[in-house]
């Protein structure tokens, strides 16, 4: 049994039947029988911002949006992320630890966590009990930094606060497990690269090194948590982009910052995995060629305008397309869950559901019906299958554990166009179809 899913601008989610099931040959997208990497799944982040204005529908709205995102039958978000303290979408800015020289962390506490990201979290729990869960800071305390203030700055550098910032994330794994949330993987800083006005830190290469190889993994270890310590999320480097002007011109050089640490074997023993976001979309490939071995995750998508354009949702796209081809295991979407109105920093954003602040309208965005031609039906551990031909760069085909093919395809152009695949396993089961233009169309081979 072949399933076809089919979305335009006009018509969402249409079930159709494929004109042929028999065997073909094709240059439209060959199935070379080759399999690469498993996937984790796919997931979104708990954003304070995604709560509040999910409590301002009725109960039952409330369910269905938490059912459609997490059930395995719906968008299966099995593979998700969580800030540690305040990040841009917070309602207002914290952290878990403000007082100053508190270096004993005698006042740590995720009691503001407890009002709304851990409820966030609990209510997909009710369907993925052994959901995986990422975190990263955004900012650490103010007083750890210089300048004191949640955006803009770095760390400082100082033995006795790189222990207690150490300390500190044991701590936030340790608080999250008391409240039967366990963080699989901690990701060290969000987009190292980003000096904002919002909650940021900037990191050198060289301080990462030192702070993963001397203080955090020690302190993991002698915790003895069994949560992994990833390299990310990297927001670049945008290789071989010249940054400045004049003198101050300088090569964005990504050898030096990801080989740099990854060289260090003292430091890449504490390091499972590497995650990239917006403009280290530029460097996932190199890392997949050069260190095969580490695993990699796309961890934040991009967030667009605010728009909720059919035109980024086609780039949400290719987003999954170009990491999944290079490497990554999984795809992980920002805002899960917005209202219509502007950020607390100035920029408003996609989000899969946008909650309207005035009636309290639910609307499913184009990218939710992007995520969910995805998510619904490549399951974890899915391999992502060897393609090839002409629409390569506009459909992705997956194996699931079951054995299942699934083909996502995308038709990018202004009008039809036809379609054929086949199985690589048993070329009797082949598709040839007529895709609408502009659409995202999903293939199961039973």
């Amino acid at each position: 049994m072949t399933k076809w899913i089919e979305t335009t601008q006009d018509a969402r989610l249409v079930e159709k039947t494929p004109e042929h099931t028999g065997a073909t040959t094709s240059a439209d997208l060959q199935l070379d029988g080759n399999a690469y990497q498993a996937l984790r799944g796919f997931g979104g982040c708990f954003n304070e911002l995604g709560w509040l204005p999910l409590q301002t529908v009725t109960e039952r709205e409330r369910d269905q949006i938490i059912k459609e995102l997490f059930s395995p039958d719906e968008m299966n978000f099995t593979f998700n992320r969580a800030p540690i303290g305040a990040n841009d979408f917070a309602s207002d800015w914290y952290s878990y630890d403000e007082v100053d020289g508190d270096y004993a962390l005698e006042h740590f506490s995720v009691a503001r966590d407890e009002k709304t990201l851990i409820p966030y979290i609990h209510r997909a729990q009710e369907w993925q009990p052994d959901m995986q869960l990422f975190s990263s800071p955004w900012s650490p305390p103010t007083w750890m930094k210089r300048p004191k203030a949640y955006n803009y700055g770095r760390l400082i550098q100082t033995p006795e606060n790189l222990t207690a910032y150490a300390d500190y994330l044991v701590k936030y794994v340790q608080a999250y497990a008391e409240h039967g949330i366990r963080v699989t993987q901690l990701h060290v800083q969000n987009e190292v690269f980003a000096d904002q006005k919002f909650p940021s830190a900037l990191w050198t290469s060289d301080a990462l090194k030192v702070f993963i190889r001397d203080y955090l993994g020690p302190a993991f270890e002698k915790a003895g948590l069994d949560t992994d310590i990833w390299l990310g999320t990297l927001n670049g480097p945008e290789d071989m982009k010249w940054t400045g002007g004049g003198y101050g011109m300088a090569l964005d050089n990504y050898n030096r910052y990801v080989d740099n640490i990854l060289f260090d074997d003292e430091c890449r023993k504490y390091i499972k995995g590497i995650s990239y976001q917006w403009a280290g979309q530029n460097c996932i490939a190199r890392t997949h060629e050069s260190w095969p071995e580490i695993e990699l995750i796309q961890s934040e998508s991009e967030c667009g305008d605010g728009r909720n354009s059919w035109e980024y949702a086609e780039y949400v796209f290719h987003l999954i397309n170009h990491y999944f081809r290079n490497g990554a295991t999984a795809y992980t979407y920002w805002n899960m869950i917005l209202d219509d109105q502007d950020s607390t920093w100035g920029w408003w954003q996609n989000s899969l559901y946008t909650i309207t602040a005035d009636t309290h309208e639910v609307r499913r965005n184009p990218e939710w019906y992007v995520m969910r031609h995805f998510s619904k039906y490549v399951r974890p551990g899915a391999r992502v299958l060897g393609t090839a031909g002409h629409f390569n760069s506009m459909a992705i085909a997956f194996r699931n554990p079951d054995g299942t093919v699934v083909v996502v395809a995308q038709n990018a152009l202004e009008y039809e166009m036809p379609f054929t695949f086949a199985d690589p396993d048993d070329a009797g089961r082949g598709i040839k179809v007529t895709l609408a233009p502009r659409s995202f169309n999903t293939f199961v081979l039973d």
